[in-house]
C-alpha cells in the first residue's frame, strides 16, 4: 500500500504539470470543434445540453487541479499521502476520458473511421470527414486504458475505503 501511495504522489506531480494542461488544451480544442460542427443547422456549441457537458468537464478539471495542489502542498509540508492521492487517480482518468467522449460526440460519425496513418507526420491523404476529426477516435480508444494503468480505478476505490475506515495510511 505504501509503495502504491508513493507512486500516486509521483502521479500527482505529473498531473499537476502535464495532464492538467493537456486537458485544458483538449477542452479548448473541443470548444473550437463544437463551434464548427453543425447539428440541426447550427453550431453544436449553441446546443445548451452540449454546453452543459463542456461546463461539467471544466468544473471537474478545476476541482481536480485544486485537489492536486492540495496534495502537493500536504506532501511538501511532510504530510504523507492520504486517500486523496487515490481519488486523484480516479478523477484524473474520468476527466481525461470524459473529454475524449465529448470530442467523439462533437464530430459524430466522423469519429468512427480509424485511420492510424492519419496520426503520422507526413500523412497527406484526404481525411474522411473534417481534418480535425482524424485523430479523435484513436485518442478516445487510447485513453480507455487510463483507468487501468497506475492501479485500476477499482483498486484505488478499495484503497480509499480501507484508508477511510482506518485500515491504513
Amino acid at each position: 500500500l505504501y509503495i502504491q501511495m508513493n507512486e500516486l504522489v509521483r502521479m500527482c506531480h505529473k498531473l499537476s504539470d502535464y495532464e492538467i494542461n493537456r486537458s485544458k488544451a483538449q477542452l479548448k480544442r473541443l470548444r473550437t470543434i463544437a463551434s464548427v460542427e453543425q447539428q440541426e443547422g447550427k453550431a453544436l456549441i449553441e446546443d445548451q445540453s452540449f454546453r452543459e457537458k463542456i461546463a461539467e468537464m471544466e468544473i471537474s478539471l478545476l476541482a481536480l487541479e485544486s485537489l492536486v495542489l492540495r496534495v502537493l502542498s500536504d506532501e511538501s509540508s511532510g504530510k504523507g499521502p492520504g486517500p486523496e492521492a487515490s481519488f486523484l487517480k480516479i478523477r484524473g482518468t474520468e476527466v481525461q476520458q470524459g473529454i475524449t467522449e465529448l470530442l467523439v460526440e462533437a464530430v459524430g460519425n466522423y469519429a468512427h473511421p480509424y485511420v492510424p496513418d492519419a496520426m503520422k507526420t507526413g500523412w497527406n491523404e484526404d481525411p474522411i470527414g473534417p481534418e480535425h476529426a482524424a485523430s479523435i477516435a484513436p485518442h478516445y480508444f487510447n485513453w480507455r486504458k487510463a483507468s487501468i494503468y497506475g492501479g485500476s480505478n477499482e483498486i484505488q476505490k478499495n484503497i480509499i475505503a480501507k484508508t477511510m475506515m482506518g485500515g491504513g495510511r
